[in-house]
């Protein structure tokens, strides 16, 4: 087990394109004596951003709020943080750009998981004529929705590195491939068109990209089980699997450890950050047990439907809404019906927009404090429009979705 085998290979400030990866699409204040890394701050913004703290409240797989402890999508991502720090610092790599990549790879997630994503792609598609994807939308978002304010309490656009946007873009690890080398750093963000179209550009994307999978696996069959999705039958299938590999149990533990040392033993500049043949296999089988019990459940049918009559409903009520430049007046009078839903899209959508906002209850708070990318302009098309619904829609909370979709049904 080669020790610092990656070290040469290190996103760090001797590597030939560390110039090129800690590029920031616009100049980030600073401050005296900071003794964080490009890296090490991206980390920090992430981890203050709201989206990183929606998380908590996201389904992973499971729509269960009420349960404590299923899995949402933050105690994944810290998974994923768990894993990439332990392969990332064996080999030698930078673990603060992994750490970066990991915390942000799902903020681009939707609410209800990947139902919610299929819910959203199917409107996406219908009113803009794309498709949405949350390893895209992840870059969206930290680009052009996430705000923080900086020293001067002046809000901000996000501005990672470009080596921290390229992971989460590239993170997607639903592949079932071995051997990830970084690719050809001349392929640009803007040539990524379909979920894992390119490897990331730098080993420590890669170890992300690997480390997704470890993680998730065996946190969803115990979830499973924890829910009583697997018949005893299935159970009995899990057992032989696990004998077959030699092992005594399939779970989170079992697995990840067993991963991350076959990663650190087989990665090499010369064969990348893989798995041997058989721990590839087991990987893949379990994938594909989990796609047949799980992921497919047929128990899970009622929760597709209801999200996707969330998202539905809640597109619906506020594309009603459109009305040219006039659009926030007439949320602003639609808050004697809908006060939650009208309220708050209206108090988000004023940040993002370069309208005249005098006499708004939006003004005191905006004016002269967002200074960010106003990306929805005038509203002067309804494309434009139902783009800022979607993107709206696409952070949300489970629980929050759920409240605005219960004040459709009052009275």
């Amino acid at each position: 087990m080669a020790r610092y085998a990656l070290a040469e290979q290190a996103m760090n400030e001797n590597h030939p394109l560390y110039e090129k990866m800690t590029t920031r699409q616009n100049g980030l204040y600073t401050r005296p004596q900071d003794v964080r890394s490009p890296f090490g701050r991206d980390a920090n913004r992430i981890l203050h951003s709201t989206a990183y703290r929606r998380l908590k409240h996201k389904t992973q797989v499971f729509f269960n709020v009420e349960n404590d402890h299923i899995c949402t999508r933050i105690e994944h991502v810290a998974h994923v943080e768990s894993v990439s720090f332990a392969i990332a610092s064996h080999l030698g790599l930078n673990t603060e750009l992994t750490r970066a990549i990991s915390l942000g790879h799902d903020l681009g997630h939707a609410p209800f998981g990947h139902q919610g994503e299929s819910n959203i792609n199917v409107l996406t598609k219908k009113y803009l004529g794309e498709s949405f994807w949350h390893e895209k939308n992840g870059v969206y978002r930290v680009d052009k929705l996430e705000l923080l304010e900086d020293s001067q309490r002046q809000c901000k656009n996000l501005n990672l590195t470009y080596a921290t946007r390229d992971g989460i873009l590239s993170h997607c690890g639903e592949v079932d491939e071995n051997a990830l080398l970084p690719r050809d750093p001349s392929i640009s963000l803007e040539q990524f068109t379909t979920p894992g179209a390119y490897s990331p550009a730098t080993w420590e994307g890669c170890v992300v990209k690997l480390s997704d999978k470890i993680a998730y696996l065996g946190r969803d069959i115990e979830d499973a089980i924890k829910l009583g999705f697997l018949c005893e039958a299935e159970l009995k299938e899990l057992d032989k699997l696990a004998q077959k590999f030699g092992m005594d149990a399939i779970n989170t533990s079992v697995i990840m450890h067993n991963m991350i040392m076959d990663v650190c033993e087989h990665s090499t500049p010369e064969s990348g950050i893989c798995l041997s043949q058989a721990h590839l296999e087991l990987i893949n089988e379990i994938k594909r047990f989990n796609y047949k019990h799980i992921y497919n459940n047929e128990k899970l049918g009622p929760f597709r439907k209801y999200s996707n009559l969330i998202i539905e409903e809640l597109f619906s009520i506020l594309a009603d809404s459109y009305d040219g430049e006039n659009t926030l007046h007439k949320l602003i009078e639609k808050e004697k019906t809908h006060p939650l839903i009208a309220k708050e899209f209206g108090k988000w959508l004023a940040g993002y927009v370069s309208l005249d906002l005098s006499g708004l209850p939006y003004e005191s708070t905006i004016k002269g404090r967002y200074i960010n990318e106003k990306i929805y302009g005038t509203l002067s098309d309804e494309k434009t429009y139902f783009k800022a619904i979607i993107d709206y829609l696409s952070g949300m909370t489970d629980g929050f979705a759920i409240r605005m979709f219960n004040e459709l049904l009052s009275y």
